[in-house]
This record gives structure tokens, C-alpha cells and sequence, in this order.
């Protein structure tokens, strides 16, 4: 089973970039998209259901916002849309689809980077989304998590970590949340178990200042965060980084696992 996990910044600018046709070459099984910007009028067709996929979405109320999004080549047995919680099903962060005892999430964690009141908002979605974790992993299921963390776990995930330690991203607070989701609760960073020390080759976002995609002045936000089953099933994990479609890269991992 191949999962892909692609923060689009856009579903309608990476299409125009060449994603659709890259998709198909790609033989994933499921695909997990993040930050579509895009409301379901404003998809076409080949957007909505791509050639060999089901599609499916939790787009944000404000238009051109957010968004999360799967494609899958097998139909779900069950799908949630959003968690319940009013203030972050708003802006379409949550999108859960149930193959037998597999659940796929595609998440999009807010970003404080904008300012006070999104960080705050950020800080709320982590309060209510540990417990949330901590429920999926007592549920018995096998679960992978796919998408934008926008947080940058340790030191060796990010090029600059030194002068980014009060930033959004790479606050301690942030990164204590992220190691007790790994260390207390039990979820497995996928990426991580299969390449413990990579650094330039595993980061996933790029800023638009400067040269930082060039130099490779990058942060590791996106990951497969999964159950430890599902977790010691994966063979390989990539970054794929032959075609640019979004500042953030596709990350890539096969499982030893059948739907």
C-alpha cells in the first residue's frame, strides 16, 4: 500500500503546475492532500475524481482557505468529515476515511506564523487534538495521519534551528506537544523510523523568501504519523523532489499492508 501526503497551497495552482498528470505515475493507493483554497464548485471534474481515484473533502467555509482532501483508489467503508468541534471543523481541517480496521486521516494543523490570535488558535487545535489522538490509538484500529503539522519536531528537522527557536513552527511548547503525542501516547513517526539521522533529504517545506528552495533551507512539517502496527509495516519513505507543484514537497511511504 502506497499513502502520499502533498500540501497543494492550492489545489487549483498545483493542477495548473502538472499534479494531475503526475498522480497517476505515482501508483499510490491513497493520496492525502492539505490547504486546497478551494470550495467543491470551484473543483473541476478531473480534480474532484481524478482517472483510477475516488475523491473526497472537508473544505473551509472561507473561501479560498484551508481545505483537506482524499483521493483513494479503493472506496471507504466510512468517512468523517471534520471532529466535531465547531472552530476547527470551520476551516476544514480534518477528513477521515475508514478502509476495514484502517483509518486514513488527512490533517492540516493550523499555522501561528500570521500573528498572535493564530498562534493561539494553533495552541487551542493541539489541546483538543492530543486527547483526540489518544482516542484513535485506544480504538484498536490501525491509523495513519497524513499531513501538515506545521511543526518542525527536533533540531535536525529543520536547516536553521537556532535562529527559528522563537518561531512559530519550532516553538519548545510545540515540539513538547509533538513528543508526547510520539513518547506518552505511543503514535510513531513514520519518516523517522525508517531514517533516524536524515536531514537536508527529509525536509518537506521550503519558504518563498530568498533562495531557501535552492539552498534547501528547509523545515520537515509533513509526516505519516501512525499506530505502531501500521508503523513497523512501512518499507520505504521519500520526498519527492523531481517536480515542484507547492512549497511543500509530497512525502511518499510504502506499506507492507493490503487494503
Amino acid at each position: 500500500m502506497r499513502i502520499i501526503t502533498l500540501n497543494l497551497n492550492g489545489i487549483r495552482s498545483a493542477t495548473s503546475k502538472g499534479m494531475l498528470e503526475w498522480l497517476p505515475q505515482q501508483k499510490a493507493d491513497i493520496v492525502c492532500l492539505q490547504e486546497l483554497k478551494a470550495q467543491l464548485p470551484d473543483l473541476t471534474p478531473e480534480m474532484r475524481v481524478p482517472a483510477g481515484f475516488h475523491g473526497y473533502f472537508h473544505v473551509a467555509e472561507k473561501k479560498g482557505y484551508s481545505g483537506v482532501g482524499i483521493y483513494s483508489r479503493h472506496q471507504p467503508d466510512n468517512l468523517i468529515e471534520g471532529m466535531g468541534i465547531a472552530e476547527i471543523d470551520a476551516e476544514g481541517r480534518y477528513l477521515q476515511a475508514d478502509f476495514g480496521q484502517l483509518s486514513i486521516i488527512s490533517l492540516y494543523l493550523p499555522s501561528g506564523s500570521s500573528g498572535e490570535e493564530r498562534q493561539a488558535a494553533k495552541f487551542r487545535f493541539l489541546d483538543y487534538f492530543a486527547p483526540h489522538m489518544e482516542e484513535l490509538k485506544k480504538a484498536g484500529r490501525e491509523v495513519v495521519l497524513c499531513g501538515d503539522w506545521n511543526i518542525a519536531h527536533k533540531e535536525i528537522d529543520l536547516k536553521n534551528w537556532k535562529s527559528n527557536q522563537k518561531n512559530s513552527g519550532f516553538l519548545p511548547e510545540e515540539r513538547s506537544w509533538m513528543t508526547r503525542i510520539f513518547d506518552e501516547i505511543g503514535w510513531v513517526d513514520v519518516y523517522r523510523r525508517l531514517h533516524p539521522e536524515a536531514t537536508g533529504d527529509a525536509y518537506t517545506w521550503w519558504s518563498n523568501r530568498g533562495q531557501a528552495y535552492a539552498k534547501n533551507v528547509g523545515w520537515r512539517l509533513d509526516y505519516q504519523i501512525a499506530t505502531p502496527g501500521i508503523a513497523a509495516a512501512a518499507k520505504s519513505a521519500v520526498v519527492y523532489r523531481d517536480q515542484r507543484f507547492s512549497d511543500h514537497a509530497p512525502l511518499t511511504v510504502d506499506y507492507d499492508y493490503s487494503l
